[in-house]
Parts: C-alpha cells; sequence; structure tokens
C-alpha cells in the first residue's frame, strides 16, 4: 500500500511542478533570451531520446557494420538535409533499416 502512496504523491507533485507553469506564469513576462533558447527545447529532447537507439547496443556504443541502426540513421539524415521533409527522413531511415537488417541477416 505504501509504494502506491508513494506513486500517487510523486505523481502528483510533478503534475502540479508542470501546471503550475501554464496556470501560474504568464508566458510574455519571461525574458526574450529565455523565450527564445525555449525553441532548441523540443529538437534536444528528441536528439536525447533518438541518438543512444541509434549508437548503443546492450548498453556500448556500437559503431561497426554489425549495428545497422546508425548506418540507417545517417541514411535518414542525408535525407533529411537534401529533401527535408519529414516524411520522406521517416520513410528512407525505416527503409534503410529494414534493409540492412535483411542484408545482414
Amino acid at each position: 500500500m505504501s509504494t502506491w502512496l508513494a506513486i500517487l504523491g510523486v505523481s502528483l507533485v510533478t503534475f502540479l511542478l508542470r501546471a503550475s507553469f501554464i496556470v501560474f506564469a504568464d508566458p510574455h513576462r519571461f525574458p526574450h533570451r529565455f523565450r527564445q533558447a525555449l525553441v532548441f527545447v523540443p529538437p534536444a529532447v528528441l536528439a536525447a531520446i533518438v541518438i543512444p537507439g541509434l549508437l548503443l547496443a546492450q548498453g556500448q556504443l556500437d559503431l561497426s557494420l554489425a549495428n545497422p541502426r546508425w548506418i540507417a540513421g545517417a541514411i535518414a539524415i542525408l535525407v533529411g538535409f537534401v529533401v527535408r521533409k519529414p516524411v520522406a527522413i521517416i520513410v528512407s531511415g525505416m527503409c534503410a533499416l529494414w534493409f540492412l537488417h535483411w542484408a545482414l541477416g
């Protein structure tokens, strides 16, 4: 029972912390530099989620040809520089990953 109370307590504190910025903070009163910096938060979070999935295998950095994920990621990045369309980037990366999985066994 105490575990569930701890989970409930942590959830409530997290929710109230996040809601406080929405309910009590006026975004127009934030400093201009702060608002400019907030633009970079979503790409930074996405990179922090995606990069370990591409480069790590069993918790170790794996840049060998036996790891097709980083190669497919590099192909997707190259397509992104050329095409600049999110759907094309996703499709090219997934097709490259599937092909590399098939080719490498």
